[in-house]
């Protein structure tokens, strides 16, 4: 018989539901249980979010200098651009809506003394990091960069069984287990009485990103329209099934086959779209860090933290970067995040979980914005690409 596979936002939803169920009549004995066991996975967390950034990201910006020269350097940057825009665009757009749907009265007390309002686990176990957060970037740059430009294959080959080691450690332990760690927090919040406004907040900020998800494919399909001179509406029109394939799938690398075939369908040159579709899939998160962004703000509004852009700026432009070493594995991209909703927004234990639990909610449809917003770069680029042939040609 064949076993019945179940997703992992299916996974997410029943263990949220669990938690607010269970939490209405579970002894406090039987719910610090889940407690302590949240607490040691939160410490294992902690200390694994280095060890991720320094085997994701070192890899990618070692491979992402090698190869095709200018052509390589024009698509990164285009993509990372476009990145950066979703980022900017949700942060002004979110400014302008939380406010409203989020009143302050329905701030997450809990998150602020957490002791006088949550169980607390029965004991706790240590695990301290190698490093912080910011030593594991600046570690993971500074290598990923020299990689790029030596010709040795020493390191840059222990760095990919590293990064083999840090993908099963993902898919095979940390996301497993990420479904019990939400029952755990949803439990602990019941308990406190603070699920009834997480909830809202989850379907309100669902909403919201689902109408920005439309409109940032809108707006990179009308400057896609722009620079080649076709129907930015028939360009988008045509993507369609590429973003159905990406709800099924929840993934932009079981997606590239139908993005290519579209992206062709759009008029871009087949050697431009097998090159741009695949770089695009690892490079180009806008859809993610969009709901990255806007997720990480719902939370800081509800938390009563001050949300100002120059406390956001920073996280979304390293965010931008970090993005590039998103495995491709539904939650992989907020893993990626973590640290950086550590070190640089403060989010704790209890805060990560939420964010973990809100992002998976709208991972289909922000993988489904990534891989659409792949076909609209690959016609830029094309039409970049077609220029700088048509110079060449003329100099010739």
């Amino acid at each position: 018989m064949k076993r019945l596979k179940v997703s992992l936002l299916t996974k997410v939803v029943i263990a949220i539901a669990a938690g607010v169920l269970f939490g209405q009549f579970l002894p406090n004995g039987i719910a610090r249980i889940f407690v302590t066991f949240n607490s040691l996975f939160g410490n294992f967390l902690s200390f694994s979010i280095p060890l991720i950034i320094l085997g994701l990201v070192t890899p990618a910006i070692g491979d992402l200098g090698k190869g095709a020269g200018k052509l390589l350097a024009i698509t990164a940057l285009i993509a990372y651009g476009s990145t950066i825009f979703s980022g900017f665009f949700t942060f002004f757009s979110s400014s302008a809506i939380f406010p409203h749907i989020l009143p302050a009265n329905a701030e997450l007390t809990a998150m602020d003394n957490p002791e006088d309002f949550m169980l607390q686990p029965y004991f706790t176990v240590g695990m301290p990091p190698l490093m912080d957060v910011m030593t594991a970037l600046l570690l993971s740059f500074t290598v990923g960069l020299g990689l790029s430009y030596i010709s040795g294959n020493a390191l840059r080959e222990a760095f990919n069984d590293f990064q083999k080691i840090i993908t099963i450690l993902i898919e095979a332990v940390i996301i497993p287990l990420l479904p019990l760690h939400i029952f755990g927090i949803f439990l602990n919040m019941t308990v406190s009485g603070q699920v009834m406004s997480i909830i809202t907040m989850f379907l309100k900020v669902i909403v919201v990103i689902f109408v920005l998800h439309v409109l940032l494919l809108l707006i990179q399909f009308t400057i896609a329209g722009t620079v080649s001179g076709k129907n930015p509406f028939r360009l988008l029109k045509n993507m369609l099934p590429a973003y159905a394939t990406a709800l099924g799938t929840q993934s932009s690398a079981a997606t590239i086959p139908v993005t290519l075939a579209q992206t062709i369908k759009n008029g871009v040159r087949e050697t431009i779209a097998i090159f741009v579709i695949p770089l695009c899939a690892t490079i180009h998160l806008s859809g993610s860090t969009m709901k990255i962004t806007a997720c990480a703000m719902a939370i800081m509004y509800m938390a009563g933290e001050p949300v100002t852009f120059a406390s956001l700026a920073g996280f979304i432009m390293m965010l931008g970067i970090t993005m590039v070493a998103a495995p491709g594995v539904p939650g992989g991209a907020i893993m990626a995040a973590l640290g950086l909703l550590q070190s640089m927004l403060g989010f704790n234990e209890t805060l990560q979980a939420l964010m973990i639990a809100l992002y998976i909610a709208m991972d289909s449809f922000g993988t489904a914005c990534n891989v659409t917003g792949d076909g609209a770069i690959a016609v830029v680029v094309d039409k970049i690409a077609g220029k700088q042939q048509s110079t060449a040609n003329v100099s010739e």
